[in-house]
């Protein structure tokens, strides 16, 4: 790679010519969804500049890209990655108006789910939302499933359906996990999932129906916009601030629309860390009370922070709010065990409509968790796992100064909230193509646009060449 352009240089010695390779290029990255549909690429002078290939040769790739209809040319504005193409509504839809707050579609969190969990290479990536594998404990998890099936233990939890609400013994040890914090909860009002996404599914099919609204946190994270798109729901963004959301905002939106739920994440928020104020958290419970609103409070954060932070379930004891959570930010992305603490009124309505989506949940994998719960190995796994991601926060705060960037919240946690001072989507494909995967701040609102902001992961932003990289190229992608 040469030191003058961190990006991939073409190569002038291919068969293929310059055009071509970087024709190519382009469409590789449409087609894996390293583009999104609506996404814009470079302007013909920067991506010659990008490249150093004359502005003629992008302009007869671009070309080849409009030919293949991966593309779109709009009049003063540049050239965009084409939309996917869609059904063609029936009239009753083709008439109505879709609402002012609706995402423009879930777009942006297939981007993320491809790219932002798939590594592009060996070096951690900075964008993604997990820690790296070698921090995580396989071998914990290992022998914690050889215990719960080993001998005649493995016949009934594998030739047999598990619980409807979950495996009772990882039920009980959640009660005393969730105690830890604060929240008193029956191993009865408990309900296992496929994770914490699942979660987040179940409770918004069981309380809502198309066309109701949903308040949701801007930042936020796109995978949930994009869900609750899906489902026919009116998402309301409410601006988030360091300590919890603009309450002003969520007074009106509650007031003009009436929704029926509040999504947010009051520990750690991703993607900027803001930790839920005491102060803001009674204001927001006292206007789910007014506005007769359920809230959804993601926890999936909880083994990186401290105990004593507030949570909104802990505070409501439970009445209006509902806390879920899972162990893939802590233990392993893959096992997919998460965990519903609902008001006892709730449970049975969630439990049936997790009959009804995916009958019930893996028992052993749940038993195996529910033994590291006992015997303290989670608890000493996630204070190894909080002092190293202390001393990666630390070296990583060094880092954003010394290359010209700043932090918008106080870092803490998992995810920094970083400004560049420049269009952070502009500088994802140039970073890119130098290796490097990023998390630009558009992907975080509801409806895209242009943002100075990008989320990095502390545990995996330590390589000071990412950073170098970066502050190469934000002079050469400046408006």
């Amino acid at each position: 790679m040469r030191q003058d352009n961190p990006a991939s240089p073409l190569s002038r010695d291919s068969d293929q010519t310059l055009t071509g390779q970087l024709a190519q290029r382009f469409a590789d990255r449409i087609r894996q969804n390293w583009l999104a549909p609506g996404a814009r690429l470079p302007s013909v002078r920067e991506c010659a500049r990008q490249h150093e290939v004359s502005a003629y040769t992008v302009v007869a790739a671009y070309d080849q890209l409009l030919a293949q209809g991966l593309i779109e040319a709009r009049s003063q504005r540049g050239y965009f990655v084409r939309q996917t193409p869609r059904a063609q509504p029936d009239k009753a839809s083709a008439t109505s108006k879709p609402h002012p707050f609706q995402p423009s579609a879930p777009i942006d969190a297939t981007t993320l789910i491809r790219g932002m969990f798939h590594e592009p290479g060996a070096r951690p990536m900075p964008g993604l939302g997990t820690l790296p594998p070698a921090w995580l404990d396989a071998g914990m998890l290992g022998a914690a499933l050889r215990r719960v099936t080993q001998g005649d233990k493995l016949i009934p939890l594998s030739l047999h359906y598990g619980e409807p609400a979950g495996d009772a013994r990882f039920r009980r040890a959640m009660t005393h996990r969730l105690a830890e914090h604060g929240l008193k909860v029956d191993a009865e009002q408990i309900i296992t999932t496929v994770g914490a996404t699942q979660a987040l599914d179940l409770v918004t099919r069981a309380l809502l129906q198309p066309g109701d609204a949903v308040l949701v946190d801007e930042p936020g994270w796109p995978v949930e916009f994009a869900r609750l798109a899906q489902l026919g729901l009116r998402v309301l963004p409410v601006p988030r601030g360091p300590e919890g959301p603009d309450l002003d905002a969520m007074r009106k939106l509650a007031r003009d629309h009436h929704p029926k739920l509040y999504v947010t994440v009051s520990v750690l928020h991703n993607p900027t860390s803001t930790m839920l104020s005491p102060g803001h958290a009674h204001k927001v419970l006292r206007l789910a009370e007014a506005h007769s609103f359920h809230i959804l409070e993601d926890d999936i954060y909880s083994f990186l922070a401290p105990a004593h932070a507030t949570r909104l379930s802990v505070l409501d004891d439970l009445q209006r709010t509902i806390s879920v959570g899972s162990f893939s930010k802590i233990l392993t992305p893959s096992w997919r065990v998460g965990y519903i603490a609902a008001p006892r009124d709730l449970v049975e309505r969630i439990t049936n409509t997790k009959l009804l989506t995916t009958l019930t949940t893996p028992p052993m994998l749940e038993q195996a968790l529910a033994l590291c719960l006992e015997q303290g190995q989670l608890r000493r796994h996630c204070e190894r796992v909080t002092q190293q991601l202390d001393a990666a926060r630390a070296r990583c705060i060094q880092l954003v100064r010394q290359s010209g960037c700043r932090f918008v919240f106080d870092p803490q946690g998992l995810f920094g909230w970083v400004d560049t001072g420049m269009d952070t989507e502009r500088l994802t494909l140039p970073m890119l193509d130098a290796g490097w995967l990023i998390a630009p701040g558009a992907l975080f609102h509801a409806q895209r646009r242009p943002s100075t902001l990008m989320r990095i992961n502390f545990a995996s932003s330590q390589d000071a060449a990412f950073w170098k990289t970066l502050q190469a190229l934000r002079p050469r992608t400046r408006a």
